[in-house]
């Protein structure tokens, strides 16, 4: 939770006259969508509007004299007002503009699924009983993207999807995976309005997202806040069955029944598919989590093309406590990568010639932060695909190349 810290007391008595004409605006412009541009502009007119010779100053002296009760004053308080305004209704125009460009691509799902479908960050009351959904196109055919939780266990003629202009259609057919807890929906039906995808690599904390959705069945629900973490990988959900995690986090508020919608951001794409919250009391406390979307289409094009997923396999064991003194001792400046403890017979890690003891610092050109991570980069990777790897051997750092190959022949614990 974010709380609000008190302004320095340090500051003269200028200032603090200063500040109900320069910095309320601008505080409120921070409470809502700032962009940078519109907040220089922002700044400047709440500047002229405090300086000597601003509009204010112009007014006669019997009108400054007068109290706030004045025809006069209440007249120059609201030009004042207006000239503020601009600022926030630019910036309001922004969030209104996202949410009628990707609403006609939001659904709304009622399924009657096997177990209720509410997924929270603890042991809880399971309340969710309908969820939400994207609509995208892919090749030519329109596809309803979703979580497992929220049509788990329901055959197609079972699942309702709400149209946003109050039609409603049953999938042609789902594919589900419950590793991660992604569920895609072929559909078919005319006039269907599809959301553009972003680029999940690109998300930073801080951004500014939106999240739409049926929270408790109020469909095309819109809320707002900003990404507030990232690679949360370690939630205990749906009695830990979800085992590839990759959580977005944000503070945009998410509720029962927002499970399968989309978390947009300021260009109106898709960047996130929200999937679960962390409550005590089942609803929102300001904690929420999405699949980041590249890899929700990772498993949804798999599930699309081949009914199942195809997921590679490495072929090593990863030091659950490899920490940042063991990275020291290791040779490295700081905790980083992780550390393999065994390498499986005739795998790609053995074939590639990987060792006990070896740090793999990189996979491809991604950076690996830590065991889970590393899994996570594995399974998404296309099977046969060669992939170089940066390790720590003995103080010194080396590449190896692995293809890696599909799980399904191994055994795997």
């Amino acid at each position: 939770m974010v709380r609000l810290v008190g302004w320095d007391r340090g500051w003269s008595r200028a200032m603090v006259a200063l500040r109900s004409t320069l910095l309320a605006p601008v505080w409120l412009a921070l409470i809502w969508l700032v962009p940078a541009v519109l907040v220089a502009a922002g700044l400047g007119s709440a500047r002229a509007a405090a300086q000597p010779g601003a509009a204010q100053a112009d007014l006669p002296p019997m009108i400054e004299r007068a109290g706030p009760t004045s025809p006069e004053r209440r007249a120059a308080l609201m030009h004042q007002l207006g000239e503020h305004l601009k600022v926030l209704e630019a910036q309001s125009a922004v969030l209104k503009a996202v949410a009628k460009l990707v609403g006609p691509a939001v659904v709304h799902i009622e399924a009657d699924v096997s177990a209720s479908a509410g997924l929270q960050f603890r042991q809880g009351p399971e309340i969710e009983e309908a969820g939400s959904g994207v609509v995208i196109q892919r090749r030519g055919r329109y596809y309803v993207l979703t979580n497992r939780h929220v049509v788990r266990g329901a055959a197609p003629g079972e699942i309702k999807i709400h149209l946003a202009d109050g039609r409603v259609i049953h999938p042609v057919q789902v594919w589900s995976d419950p590793e991660t807890d992604i569920a895609v929906m072929a559909v078919s039906a005319s006039g269907l309005v599809a959301a553009e995808l972003g680029d999940s690599r690109r998300v930073e904390i801080g951004d500014f997202v939106l999240a739409v959705g049926s929270p408790f069945g109020l469909s095309h629900s819109v809320t707002f806040g900003i990404i507030s973490a990232k690679g949360r990988r370690d939630l205990r959900l749906d009695g830990n069955q979800i085992r590839f995690q990759d959580f977005l986090q944000t503070d945009a508020a998410i509720n029962p029944g927002n499970s399968g919608g989309p978390l947009v951001d300021l260009r109106g794409e898709v960047i996130g598919i929200n999937t679960a919250i962390a409550s005590n009391s089942g609803g929102n406390e300001g904690i929420g989590f999405a699949i980041p979307i590249n890899m929700f289409m990772i498993v949804a094009e798999q599930l699309i093309e081949h009914g199942k997923v195809y997921r590679a396999f490495l072929g090593v064991s990863l030091n659950s406590r490899f920490d940042a003194e063991s990275a020291v001792a290791a040779g490295l400046p700081g905790l980083m990568g992780t550390q393999v403890t065994a390498v499986t017979r005739d795998s790609p890690a053995e074939k590639a010639g990987l060792r006990p003891g070896d740090v793999i610092l990189q996979f491809g050109e991604v950076v690996v932060e830590d065991d889970s991570h590393l899994v996570n980069l594995v399974s998404l990777t296309a099977v046969g695909t060669r992939v170089p790897l940066m390790v720590l051997r003995g103080g010194k750092t080396l590449r190896i190349e692995v293809e890696v190959a599909d799980r399904s022949r191994f055994r795997v614990e």
